[in-house]
């Protein structure tokens, strides 16, 4: 099961939701605030066992679709290339994104996608960074926001 990082800005805090079922998935609202327009970040992301396929993905049943083996085959073979890429080529990092949110079945939203295309052009990842830097969750100070870099929050909520 995926668990997805998003931020509440009025909270400068990170936190991670269990998602039971893709197909189920809503927004999540900030456990501590109550606010509803948590921004979706950009996190890292690990494999481990998985259940089978025909394992229900919670209260909705169904598959988990990341439990097939042959997904966890090719993301433990995604992470070995993660691991062997030159860190210094953009578009090396932006197949390699590309390809896990192939893997996970996880959509691309605009942002995320003109990220991963300006890498796969090769366009440097800091200039990127710098043009988009709110969505990596670097904006400035907000209402109730401290303006530095977000603090982690060490729950994990169903969404």
């Amino acid at each position: 099961m995926p668990i997805f990082e998003y931020l509440c800005a009025d909270c400068n805090r990170v936190y991670s939701f269990l998602v039971k079922s893709l197909a189920s998935a809503k927004e999540p609202v900030c456990p501590k605030c109550g606010a509803e327009d948590l921004r979706k970040m950009v996190s890292s992301f690990a494999v481990g066992s998985r259940p089978s396929p025909a394992t229900p993905a919670g209260e909705e049943g169904g598959p988990d679709p990341l439990a097939d083996p042959r997904v966890e085959r090719e993301m433990m073979k995604l992470m070995s290339d993660a691991e062997g890429m030159d860190e210094n080529n953009p578009r090396q990092l932006g197949q390699l994104m590309r390809r896990m949110g192939e893997l996970t079945g996880e959509p691309m939203d605009g942002a995320m996608e003109e990220a991963v295309r300006r890498l796969e052009s090769g366009e440097d990842p800091e200039k990127i960074e710098e043009d988009m830097g709110d969505m990596f969750g670097d904006e400035p100070s907000g209402p109730g926001g401290s303006g530095g870099a977000p603090s982690y929050d060490d729950g994990l909520y169903d969404m």
